[in-house]
């Protein structure tokens, strides 16, 4: 199958990674939002995020500018797909506005299209069940930030067929992408994984046991890791962390009940670097 056509669906942080990496690996990409201001800051970020790839050698002035000339972003949702041969959406984390997109999705791309998620945990099955084309539908978890993290898992729902897979994983090849591949699970592997350690270090942060730094420190020491747990939390959104582990302690059991700390952080609007404070104080 030949893409050509890329629609992202969602201007957050995740979606316009989506789109610089898109668009500057040759596709013309469509990026959408239901917020004009959004897309529009979105493009800007992605513009800036080209221009320190320049400076810093990464990226080649010119591949910038090609880019730039293959990356808008479309106001109308429907507009946004017509032509798309691959849409992937990138919307916060709540299964009944996935489940509205997908069926508008199904009505509005061209029948070839292939529809991907970003879910970070969700079911990419129960996504397919909205569409008349469940073969044609797939998870594609991409991770922040997206113009550098090499990885994409890609998750087979029930009913995804080969040569659905086999385009979403030559379309993430050409990002500049490894791959692995997952038979769709709660919280698939990254996420399982992550979560439970982010979990923890809020647990013992709660008891006492070190302050946060310390604990990111030791992590990033002791462990090699290249972020600390409050670092990647603050950075992926706390919000986002406890919404995922919600699910998975719906899904998958008690080991995965959020720490009442976590909770308490999130009540309170500490949201992380998208706020300007999390963990940690970003505001200065």
């Amino acid at each position: 199958m030949e893409i050509k056509v890329v629609a992202v669906i969602g201007a957050g942080v995740m979606g316009r990674g989506i789109a610089h990496v898109a668009a500057l690996s040759g596709f013309e990409t469509i990026l959408y939002d239901v917020s004009t201001s959004q897309g529009q800051q979105a493009l800007v970020a992605i513009e800036a995020n080209l221009s320190k790839g320049v400076k810093r050698g990464k990226v080649e002035p010119a591949a910038m500018a090609s880019a730039l000339e293959r990356l808008r972003f479309e106001g109308d949702l429907r507009s946004a797909v017509k032509t798309a041969d691959f849409v992937i959406e990138a919307i916060p984390e709540r299964m009944a506005l996935k489940l509205e997109l997908f069926t508008t999705l199904d009505e509005s791309t061209p029948p070839h299209a292939i529809l991907a998620s970003n879910t970070s945990s969700l079911s990419v099955t129960e996504m397919a069940a909205a569409v008349a084309r469940p073969q044609r539908v797939i998870g594609m978890h991409f991770f922040n930030p997206v113009h550098i993290m090499k990885l994409v898992e890609i998750i087979r729902a029930l009913e995804t067929d080969d040569e659905t897979f086999l385009a979403t994983k030559a379309l993430a090849e050409a990002f500049g992408k490894q791959t692995v591949a997952v038979n769709e699970s709660p919280g698939f592997v990254t996420s399982r994984i992550n979560v439970l350690i982010g979990n923890e270090a809020f647990c013992m942060l709660q008891e006492g046991v070190a302050s946060a730094s310390d604990i990111d420190r030791a992590i990033k020491l002791g462990l090699n890791h290249p972020m600390g747990p409050f670092e990647m939390g603050d950075m992926v959104g706390l919000d986002t962390r406890l919404a995922t582990l919600k699910h998975l302690h719906r899904t998958l059991g008690e080991k995965y009940r959020p720490s009442p700390l976590l909770e308490k952080y999130v009540k309170a609007g500490r949201l992380g670097r998208k706020v300007g404070r999390g963990v940690y104080d970003y505001d200065t």
